[in-house]
């Protein structure tokens, strides 16, 4: 019985030779995939989140902003309709919000009504999401009202300059201040970077940036679905591209936003592309994605590296999610779920 098995497996070695021998010798070159119908992915997945994923097209993908003006105007459309719902949002994590400034740059400061021990002492900081041209002011607060209250941490949310306010590299530096301001009265490993999409960039471009400058790296971060790659290099972004129904296509509104913000310069600059920054010495990391998201491959590009240099990184991918799904409504399970993790993680390894 044993031969015979052994004999199965031999054979079935032999019968796979043919394919490799013809793989390795192949040209290059792209795959041709017919079209297809994709499912709407159930296993796994609340109803909630279904009806997310279910969506149809953002029908602002294709949004081609020329100038910071053009960009603005939009944003203060959209941010319109976000900003209503922060109130209620507000309520419903327990949490109390106020403006202010620190080290010179807008700021929000998201308490909530209870703080365990633990948290007293650490602070978490939270960069915004929307291409480095969206979501102003109070619009960019919701993922820090529900980290500050899934997670029972104080949130500094910085509201960072943008076009045309500003262009590059005002975002990082606005964020890099609040940081250094933060660390007057706080240690650099009870404090923590995080946010979404440009957010997650973001988070990555502060080590990137503090390091520069000379400042400690903090003892996290969560770089959700980072844009860490903005020069459209990566395999997801053909495999989900009009897969993923909010960012949909990697030549629609984000990469002209991308292109508005940096106003010129060089893309594969690691502060507007950090995958390709030197990652030695970085902090712990948990990273965030879907598998329809479009920046999957640039989040899984991320964690690689980080791995390559040594560093502690977590990756956590949701079945049949696009791009910051996971994020788009507190009363869905999915979304406390990923904002759970994130929390523990940063229970884990910042100081208390």
């Amino acid at each position: 019985m044993k031969r015979n098995m052994l004999s199965l497996f031999a054979a079935a070695a032999m019968a796979a030779l043919p394919a490799a021998a013809h793989a390795a010798d192949a040209t290059p070159g792209p795959l041709d995939e017919p079209a297809k119908v994709l499912p709407v992915p159930t296993a796994d997945i609340s109803p909630e989140m279904q009806k997310f994923i279910a969506a149809p097209l953002n029908p602002d993908w294709n949004e081609q902003w020329k100038t910071g003006a053009e960009a603005r105007a939009y944003a203060e459309r959209q941010a319109a309709k976000v900003v209503p719902g922060i109130p209620a949002l507000m309520q419903r994590m327990h949490v109390k919000m106020e403006a202010a400034t620190m080290g010179g740059a807008r700021v929000y400061v998201i308490t909530p009504d209870e703080i365990p021990p633990e948290n007293q002492n650490r602070l978490l900081i939270h960069v915004h999401g929307g291409c480095y041209v969206l979501f102003p002011g109070e619009a960019g607060t919701p993922e820090a009202i529900m980290m500050a209250g899934f997670g029972h941490y104080k949130v500094v949310a910085v509201d960072y300059r943008m076009p045309p306010e500003a262009y590059f590299p005002a975002a990082v530096d606005d964020a890099v201040a609040v940081y250094k301001a933060a660390l007057e009265h706080t240690p650099a490993k009870n404090i923590a970077f995080f946010g979404t999409s440009a957010g997650g960039a973001l988070a990555l471009e502060m080590v990137l940036r503090a390091r520069e400058k000379g400042l400690p790296v903090p003892g996290a971060i969560a770089p959700g679905t980072p844009m860490s790659d903005v020069t459209k290099t990566g395999d997801s972004f053909y495999t989900n591209e009009k897969v993923d129904n909010i960012l949909v296509s990697r030549d629609g509104f984000c990469d002209a936003a991308t292109v508005v913000y940096a106003k010129g310069h060089d893309l594969k600059d690691p502060l507007l592309s950090p995958v390709y920054g030197d990652m030695h010495g970085f902090p712990p990391a948990i990273l965030t994605t879907g598998t329809r998201d479009l920046l999957l491959s640039n989040t899984v590009r991320v964690h690689r590296n980080l791995r390559r240099a040594g560093v502690e990184a977590q990756l956590q991918v949701f079945e049949g999610e696009s791009h910051a799904q996971y994020q788009f409504d507190d009363r869905v399970p999915e979304t406390k779920e990923a904002f759970g993790e994130i929390a523990m993680f940063f229970d884990k390894h910042l100081g208390k």
